[in-house]
Formats: C-alpha cells, sequence, structure tokens
C-alpha cells in the first residue's frame, strides 16, 4: 500500500475518532472490544522491527537468520445473531472493503448499522507495510479473539454467480494485545519511557565528560544545553572500561550539531549503558546529560525475602536484570545481542511465571521464533533451540492454561517437527547437519560431534509437547503418533547412552559407538524431565552433579538447570550456598545486572571480555535471572500440578534459612508463603492445593485435617482464599 493511501487512511480514521469521542453515552455502553490481526503475522512484524535496531559501532547489525513477513492480504469475518438492530463504529489498518452477508458495501465505512437476525460481517484488509488490523466496536458487537481469519480465501464463484458450497480455507481464531480503544493503532506502538538522572557526572578539561547513571540501564541519552557546530560521539559502557575506550567499546553513536542557540537532543536509537562518555570536538559545548529510561510496563508480582541479606540483593538484583530483558519481548541481552533466542526466552518464560506473570509477552515470543513456513532451518539455526520452543509451549499451557495459543500455533509446531524427524538419521537420531548449529552451551572443548544424548533427551521432551497439545486440539492421532515416537526414543535413549559403570548418561555416540565422556547436560535435563528411577537419580548427583571432575559449568545459562536438578533431588542447602557463591560472586564484581558468562577465576577486566572482544560479554543477559525461578518454585515450593493452577502444590524448603516469605503468581491471583522452622502460612488466591511438608513433631492447624503419610512426611489440602497457619518441627 503506497505511504501517502496508508497516511490519508490514518488522517480520516483520526478525525472520526475526535467526532466518536465526545460521544460518552455510547462509548459506555459499547461491547469490549480491541483490534485483532492473523495470530503471529503481529509478533514476526514487531520483532523484526526490534530485533534491526542493533548496531554494532554505529553499524546496522541485523540478525543472521531468516526473518518473515506479515501477510498483506487478511480477511476478518464473525457471525452475530442480535435482538435488535445495532450501529458499530469500523477502524482498519490498511486498505479494506466491508461486506455484510456476503454483499459489498461501497467506500470505507467506518459506521454501520447491522440489523437484527443472523449476519456475517467480513472485513479484508491490504496493508502491505504494517499488519492487516481491524477494530469494531457495537454495543454488542466488538472485535475480540473468537473472530475467525485467514490469510487465503478459497471461496470461488461459478458462472452462474453461485459461491462454492465446499470451501478449503482455513480459519484461525485472531491475534491481539491489549489494543482496546480505536486510537491505538498497533502499528504506532511503543514502550514507555521515563526520565531518569546522571547518579555522577565527571567533566574533563578538554569539554569531554564520563556521566555514571549508577547502574545498568536502558534507553535514549538526553543531551541538554547542547550549542555550537561540529561532530559530537558518545561511547557507551556497561563498564567504566568500555565507555572510556574509544577503540574498543561495542556501541557508540555519532551526533553532527549544527546549533546557533541552545537547545536539547536525544540520541536516535536506544542503547545499554551505565557509562557514557561524552566527546564534543571543539566548538561544541553542552549543558548536562539525562536519559530517557525505556521499559515495558509490567506488573513485579513475585515475591521473596529472607533471613540472608545477601539472597535478598541476589533477587532484586535477578528482577531488574529480568526488568531490563523483558521489553516487547524477552530478549537474550540489552546489548547484545538485543534479539530473541529460543534457548534465552525459554529461561525467561519460567522466570516469567515466577515474577510477572506475564502470558502475552509469553506468547508474541514464541510466535515471533517461530515465523513462517515453510520451515528451512533450526529456530535461530540452532537445534537445541527449536526443541526449547516446543518445550516452552508444553510448560505455558501447564502455567496459564490457555489452550487458545496452542490451536493457533499447533499447525506451525506440527511442520517444524515433521522438519525435525525428517533431519534423523538412519538410527533415529538428531546429529548436526549441514546448516545446524549445534549450542548446548559456551564451554570450551565441548563436543558437538555424532548423536549427542542432550539433543536426543530435548527431541523426546519436545515429542512429549507434541503429544500434549495434539490433545488439546483433538487430533486424537496425532497426540498417540507422538507419544509413540517419545515413548521409542526414550527407550532407545537410555538403551544407548546409560552407562552403569559411570552410574550417567554419557555425552554422545560417535560411529555408531557411545563415547566415555560424560558431562553434565543431559544428566541434570534427565532429572528435571523424571525420565531417571529413583536408583539412577541417586546415582547421577554422586557420579555427575556433586562430581568436581566432571567438567564445571561457567554460564548461568546452564547454571540454570544445573542447580533445579539438584533441587529436584532435595539439595537445597547445597544450592543456597551455590548461588551466594556464583550470583554472589558477581555483585562481589560489582554487578547491577547479572552476567552473560561468569567465571570465578578470572580477574578484572577479563570479566568483561568474550568472544575474542575486550567488551564482547553482555553484562544483563536475562538467562542470568534463574534465582527468581530457583527461589519461587524449590525454596517457597509452589509450582501447578494441572493447567493453569486449577490444582498446585506448596512444598516450603528452607534450605538452611531462618525464614522466608513470598509470593508466587498465577492466572488467577498469587499464592503468598512464609516458613519459619516452626511455623508455616499458606493462602491461595484460588484453585486447590496441597501443602506437603516434612515434621519432626505433630504438625497442627485451626480448621482442617493435617494428613500424615509417613517418615515424618504431611500434607494439608488448601482451598481457595483461606490463610494456613501450620505449626510444627522442621526436620
Amino acid at each position: 500500500m503506497p505511504h501517502a493511501t496508508l497516511k490519508r487512511f490514518t488522517v480520516a480514521a483520526a478525525a472520526l475518532l475526535a467526532l466518536f469521542a465526545a460521544e460518552t453515552a455510547q462509548a459506555q455502553q459499547a461491547s469490549k472490544a480491541t483490534w485483532i490481526w492473523y495470530p503471529g503475522d503481529y509478533e514476526i512484524w514487531l520483532s523484526n522491527q526490534m530485533q534491526n535496531r542493533r548496531t554494532e559501532r554505529g553499524s546496522f547489525f541485523p540478525p543472521f537468520w531468516r526473518l518473515d513477513s506479515h501477510y498483506p492480504l487478511i480477511d476478518f469475518h464473525q457471525d452475530f445473531d442480535l435482538k435488535e438492530a445495532e450501529e458499530v463504529e469500523l477502524r482498519a489498518e490498511g486498505q479494506y472493503n466491508v461486506k455484510l452477508d456476503g454483499k459489498l458495501i461501497t467506500g470505507y465505512p467506518t459506521r454501520l448499522t447491522v440489523p437484527a437476525g443472523k449476519h456475517r460481517l467480513n472485513i479484508k484488509v491490504y496493508n502491505q507495510q504494517h499488519v492487516p488490523a481491524v477494530f469494531v466496536r457495537g454495543k454488542t458487537i466488538g472485535t475480540d479473539g473468537r473472530w475467525l481469519v485467514t490469510y487465503e480465501d478459497k471461496e470461488w464463484i461459478d458462472a452462474s454467480g453461485k459461491v462454492s458450497d465446499q470451501s478449503g480455507t482455513t480459519w484461525l481464531t485472531a491475534g491481539s494485545w491489549n489494543f482496546n480503544e480505536a486510537q491505538a493503532l498497533p502499528s504506532a506502538f511503543k514502550l514507555k519511557t521515563e526520565p531518569r538522572r546522571a547518579a555522577k557526572v565527571t567533566r574533563n578539561a578538554d569539554g569531554s565528560m564520563l556521566v555514571d547513571f549508577g547502574r545498568e540501564t536502558f534507553g535514549y541519552v538526553r543531551l541538554h544545553g547542547l550549542q555550537g557546530q561540529g561532530p559530537t560521539t558518545l561511547y557507551f559502557g556497561e563498564s567504566k572500561e568500555e565507555a572510556l575506550s574509544v577503540a574498543g567499546c561495542e556501541t557508540l553513536e555519532r551526533l553532527e550539531v549544527n546549533q546557533p542557540q541552545k537547545a536539547d537532543k536525544l540520541t536516535s536509537l536506544t542503547k545499554a549503558f551505565r557509562f557514557v562518555n561524552i566527546r564534543p570536538e571543539k566548538g561544541v559545548t553542552l549543558d548536562s546529560v539525562s536519559m530517557l529510561y525505556e521499559y515495558a510496563p509490567l506488573t513485579e508480582r513475585g515475591r521473596f525475602r529472607c533471613s540472608d541479606e545477601q539472597l535478598n540483593k541476589i533477587w532484586d538484583v535477578a528482577a531488574y536484570t529480568m526488568q531490563l530483558t523483558s521489553r516487547e519481548f524477552f530478549i537474550d541481552g540489552i546489548k547484545r545481542d538485543r534479539w530473541v533466542w529460543s534457548g534465552d526466552a525459554y529461561q525467561s518464560y519460567l522466570m516469567n511465571y515466577y515474577l510477572y506473570f506475564d502470558t502475552p509477552t509469553v506468547n508474541r515470543t514464541t510466535f515471533a521464533l517461530r515465523g513462517k513456513d515453510p520451515v528451512t532451518s533450526h529456530v535461530n539455526t540452532i537445534m537445541d533451540y527449536t526443541f526449547y520452543w516446543f518445550i516452552g509451549i508444553y510448560d505455558a499451557y501447564q502455567y496459564s492454561g490457555d489452550k487458545t495459543v496452542v490451536q493457533q500455533l499447533y499447525p506451525r509446531m506440527q511442520s517444524l517437527m515433521d522438519y525435525c524427524l525428517s533431519r534423523r538419521n538412519q538410527d533415529g537420531y538428531m546429529e548436526g547437519l549441514a546448516g545446524d548449529w549445534v549450542f548446548i552451551d559456551w564451554a570450551d572443548g565441548l563436543s558437538k560431534k555424532g548423536e549427542v544424548s542432550f539433543e536426543q533427551l530435548l527431541l523426546c521432551r519436545s515429542l512429549e509437547s507434541m503429544a500434549l497439545c495434539a490433545g488439546l486440539v483433538n487430533d486424537q492421532t496425532g497426540a498417540r503418533k507422538y507419544q509413540q515416537l517419545a515413548a521409542d526414543l526414550k527407550a532407545k535413549i537410555f538403551a544407548t547412552y546409560w552407562s552403569p559403570a559411570k552410574g550417567a548418561l554419557v555425552h554422545s555416540r560417535v560411529n555408531g559407538q557411545p563415547t566415555d565422556n560424560v558431562t553434565r547436560y543431559a544428566n541434570m535435563f534427565a532429572i528435571f524431565f523424571d525420565y531417571l528411577s529413583q536408583e539412577q537419580e541417586q546415582q547421577v548427583k554422586k557420579s555427575v552433579l556433586l562430581n568436581p571432575q566432571v567438567p564445571k559449568i561457567t554460564t548461568p545459562y546452564m547454571r540454570f538447570y544445573e542447580l533445579e536438578a539438584l533441587c529436584a533431588l532435595g539439595e537445597q542447602p547445597y544450592v543456597l550456598q551455590e548461588m551466594k557463591s556464583y550470583w554472589g560472586g558477581m555483585l562481589n564484581e560489582g554487578a547491577t545486572a547479572f552476567w552473560e558468562e561468569y567465571d570465578p577465576t578470572k580477574k578484572g577486566t577479563e570479566h568483561l571480555s568474550m568472544y575474542g572482544r575486550p567488551f564482547g560479554k553482555s553484562l544483563c543477559h536475562a538467562w542470568g535471572a534463574s534465582p527468581i525461578y530457583l527461589l519461587g518454585k524449590y525454596y517457597l515450593g509452589v509450582r501447578p500440578l494441572s493447567a493453569g493452577y486449577a490444582t498446585y502444590e506448596v512444598v516450603p524448603n528452607l534450605g538452611g534459612l531462618q525464614w522466608m516469605e513470598g509470593s508466587v503468581p498465577t492466572p488467577q491471583g498469587d499464592i503468598t508463603v512464609r516458613a519459619t522452622a516452626r511455623e508455616l502460612k499458606v493462602k491461595g488466591a484460588s484453585g486447590t492445593g496441597v501443602l506437603r511438608f516434612k515434621s519432626k513433631s505433630k504438625p497442627s492447624v485451626k480448621g482442617a485435617k493435617i494428613e500424615a503419610k509417613g517418615g515424618g512426611q504431611y500434607e494439608l489440602q488448601l482451598q481457595p482464599g483461606r490463610e494456613y497457619v501450620v505449626h510444627y518441627q522442621a526436620s
């Protein structure tokens, strides 16, 4: 669509909106309506906008995988049965036509009267620049997730004018995201900003200045009282050393100043920084510097406090790290890559369930990662990242209970799984082929050759996710198929990779023979996937997880899973000390957000380098925030037992703390927990829960019955809306 034409439509719509804004009485009676689009299209379009804002030393730096686009022509429709005639307002992003009961209405109507009775309203929208979207609102009629959409209308008309009575059109339920007013155009969306002052400014004799904003942050830099003529360069740094390195800093921006009178100027793009080194050329001056902090306005519902102040600080910095990396989507890091990576996003989803419970961002990220058919490569080109994409959908349903997104995604799940299964070797295993990046982790000397056991475990879990989702969309044939594939693969994994002598899964099979190499990856995933027997779990704990001879993990990315596996085995006291040592170690190095990688053996500026570059490491990386998840799920002990927390469990574990308290968000409210060695307080807003705990003495609670399970184990059934206070003695 030509830009001028689109602008004309937008201006016309704005004028009409001003007219309708005065009709407050009618607006109060109007149905709830929201802008809708083809599911996934807005998410893909928005992710393209966001991911292509990355620069490296002033140069455009786009993603290296295939970027898809939205469908430019979409048909929207809904059927109604009205008791009385109804007037509706109508808006569209793009050129559009409107049909009522198959009859085309002249022009571009913005108001329409729908008579009483049964009717179908069709709106077809074309927009090449932005995502085709519509907004319809009347007394009862309103665009929402019940509307049906298609990008390919297969209806046809024969020579007599008769419409075909066998349509091959595939209709999906519409996508949306809280654009609930006609004037809230999806294409105009921007994150919120707020002004922030610098914490410290150091001025130099040459006119340059080093500005410290006190901690890691993200947004635009504002130069106040800028005057003169000539270039001014801003060098950004997550560390002081990076900002001062004119030749080595990762990001910078050059401004051409031509300002006879003093004025304020804002940088053109957002950047990540704590420090900014501002170097104006001779003849250019400025008075002061501030910033516009850019953020997603998410509500922090999760909470954790305990008797250990260092752990409280770890929680706070982890939450701030998540705040910075939770944007239009869950991104990896705010300096680099500023992209949506599936492995990073998967961990963000899990942390999000214990901090924000923001399912719209989970869904947007999932759609953006998948893109469109045909599938020509793995997600982000990485084999394991494809599997995390499947598993993330499984988890999303367990936490949210939302079937709608599963129904929208299922066709894309099928085609992506078909791609994966087609790339198995003759023995039915996944093995890196041309174009496949077998990542696993950043670890020196980690072999990716042959059939890596870790990848087979992720495929197995992905097939289980497919089976669950197939059942949710009533594809019973698919459910049986995927469940059988998963069962067969699991049996093969343990027949091939499990070594009784080593008490572990070996790392890989090369040329048909299992290797002797044992790494942590497959073994720790097998624990929290619940793939091991109790005997095998204890063998893995001793032979792998607590064995210093097995190569250590140095990224927060895989420490996340290592510590989760240990928590699943009841090693909370050990994990608590590991969190204090590892994440506390970053705090001791001055971290104000958690890093992409941390090796305690490194010193000074060695902590800043990565990828062969002196400041290549991200000092604010989403996967560094995993204590949020660990503390919520394995210390407060809250997790869903059935979809959407319809049933849930609370298994508090102090892990050596004197006391702890916090809240875990759920779809219908929060679950609050407080634990000491002698008292447990629990309250859930909705759903039916069970409190499980150990006690040396017989516990008591008023107005409820505690059930003894043997061996000092007890259970208490939890009803919604009631606080339970249990007196016990921690073992």
